[in-house]
């Protein structure tokens, strides 16, 4: 007798018990607002009049004001510090995509004395974490003269963005047909001109990933703003913040609005490349 293979019946979403829908549901409405709890939080409390924060009452909009935010942009250096990261998150974000892009098109279309050590080198690169880089890093910022200098920090932001996105970018190129570039020099393009005018617009949601990774790196981070820029003048808001923290004290009502008007921003790239997000970072998991 032969074998009789049995699948089990995958339910549908409208055949769902109803238990199970209120037991789904009940699950994300706790973890969205286990999720929200924070930034309401730190927004309420940037509301707060100075020194409201030590108020143990749940009065949260009793004395609401904007005093906060005014004391943010007038009696501190925050607006040259949103100009710094605004200035260094936008050529690390420009110029990281273009080398990513460049860099995973290469590896992905043409095969080259050195391709197995860039490989390699995009891998091992992600192995290390920032904090065993800063010291080298450092070294070599000192000697070319580069530290306090907004080169100086875009450059050391490019070493971790650019392998990560190189190696995502790779993975979309491998799912386009290499039968458009074909076609694209069949007419008359150059590699380049191919990879520009064909290739890079059907690439649109990896770079958008790239762009969105590219900005985050550079807009959020400390570890290397902190230590590679400690001058008044060239501090990033990620660093800037650490003004407001001494060592027995910390004035949590300029904290938490810097915080938020750090947070707009961020918000703002990501609506603008939400859409594309899940398309690029699932690139390369299968291939045409």
């Amino acid at each position: 007798m032969s074998a009789v293979t049995t699948r089990r019946r995958v339910r549908g979403r409208d055949e769902r018990s109803l238990a199970g829908s209120v037991l789904l549901h009940g699950t994300l409405i706790v973890a969205s607002l286990i999720s929200l709890f924070p930034i309401v939080w730190l927004v309420l409390t940037s509301l707060k009049p100075r020194d409201g924060w030590l108020s143990t009452e749940l009065k949260f909009f009793d004395g609401a004001s904007l005093d906060n935010y005014t004391r943010v942009l007038t009696e501190t250096q925050f607006p040259s510090w949103l100009l710094n990261s605004v200035i260094i998150a936008g050529l690390t974000t420009v110029i990281g995509v273009f080398l990513a892009s460049t860099t995973g098109y290469a590896i992905s279309r043409f095969r080259f004395p050195g391709y197995r050590g860039i490989m390699w080198m995009l891998l091992v690169t992600q192995m290390f974490p920032v904090a065993i880089l800063i010291v080298p890093l450092y070294n070599l910022m000192a000697g070319l003269g580069l530290l306090n200098q907004i080169p100086g920090l875009v450059i050391a932001y490019m070493t971790v963005a650019v392998p990560f996105c190189a190696w995502m970018m790779k993975g979309y190129f491998d799912s386009i047909p290499r039968e458009i570039d074909q076609a694209g020099m069949i007419d008359g393009l150059s590699p380049f001109g191919t990879f520009w005018r064909v290739i890079l617009p059907l690439a649109r949601p990896s770079l958008a990933v790239t762009a969105f990774y590219s900005f985050m790196t550079a807009w959020g981070e400390v570890a290397y703003a902190t230590v590679f820029m400690t001058g008044d003048d060239t501090r990033t808001l990620a660093a800037g913040l650490q003004q407001f923290v001494g060592q027995y004290w910390a004035d949590w009502g300029l904290l938490t609005a810097a915080a938020v008007l750090i947070a707009v921003p961020a918000a703002v790239v990501f609506l603008l490349v939400q859409r594309n997000l899940v398309a690029g970072l699932t690139a390369g998991a299968t291939k045409l």
